[in-house]
């Protein structure tokens, strides 16, 4: 199988990993240095994950676990995708975890080169990929061939960006700039004669960029709106390959809510 081990292979140009035809092969999470013009980086070939129907299996279990912890300790996840499988449960599920961890995030699309191509194909299979990861959607997508090394290359500027975005920190005078435009664009929603008015917002950490948005009313500040306050973040900061956090306080208030 030529996936996540045969990828750090390419890249170290030795055979750091060991490659099989049998999915999961890789048992333990590998940490491989590698530097190169674009920077240093430490790879972790994370412990495979079989058919779910075999995730009961005691050592099955022990690779979720260690590719979890895999996850904890990254900075940027690349997600890869066999290119003939498609998005499977599994993909999701890992995807979800490093989402949820609120890391960069890459999706690489494997086997590119074993796929036939006609007008459009490309197009559509990243259009799918979105489909099914609908809450990545903010994730790069890929096309590579781990085996022939096909655009392997591509993918240290695209970590070193994704790195950059997920810890990015922005002035307070210019994210509250965003939200007044945002406001002046869509206004916010009302309920029973009372509209939301948002008050200030500010960062309040990085990796991934978490915002504190201050408000008279929580309840108002429907799912919606946060989406849309998060989008245009994102049209004007970038923040591509990252998730986007949003804190929701009252003036006064010491609990939170966070999407």
């Amino acid at each position: 199988m030529y996936g996540k081990s045969s990828l750090v292979n390419k890249i170290l140009n030795e055979e750091r990993a060991i490659v099989s035809d049998i999915a999961g092969t890789t048992r333990d999470a590998l940490d491989s240095p590698f530097e190169n013009e674009h920077g240093k980086y430490v790879f972790i070939d994370t412990a495979g994950i079989r058919k779910k129907a075999k995730v009961n299996e005691r050592i099955e279990k022990f690779s979720v676990m260690r590719t979890l912890l895999a996850i904890e300790r990254a900075d940027v996840c690349i997600v890869m995708i066999d290119a003939n499988d498609g998005v499977t449960d599994q993909d999701a599920k890992i995807l979800g975890e490093a989402h949820e961890a609120g890391k960069g995030i890459i999706i690489a699309v494997n086997k590119w080169d074993e796929i036939e191509k006609e007008t459009g194909t490309l197009e559509k299979f990243k259009k799918d990929v979105y489909n099914k990861l609908s809450y990545a959607s903010y994730a790069p997508i890929v096309f590579i061939s781990a085996k022939t090394g096909q655009r392997v290359n591509n993918l240290f500027e695209m970590i070193n960006n994704v790195a950059s975005q997920n810890s990015l920190r922005l002035s307070t005078s210019v994210i509250n700039e965003v939200i007044n435009e945002a406001i002046s664009i869509v206004q916010p929603p009302t309920d029973k004669g009372r509209r939301l008015k948002i008050l200030y917002a500010t960062q309040a950490s990085t990796k991934p960029p978490t915002f504190v948005i201050f408000v008279n009313n929580k309840s108002l500040f429907h799912f919606s709106y946060q989406r849309y306050i998060i989008n245009c973040f994102r049209n004007n900061f970038g923040l591509e390959g990252t998730p986007v956090r949003l804190i929701i306080r009252e003036r006064g208030e010491k609990n939170n809510t966070k999407i």
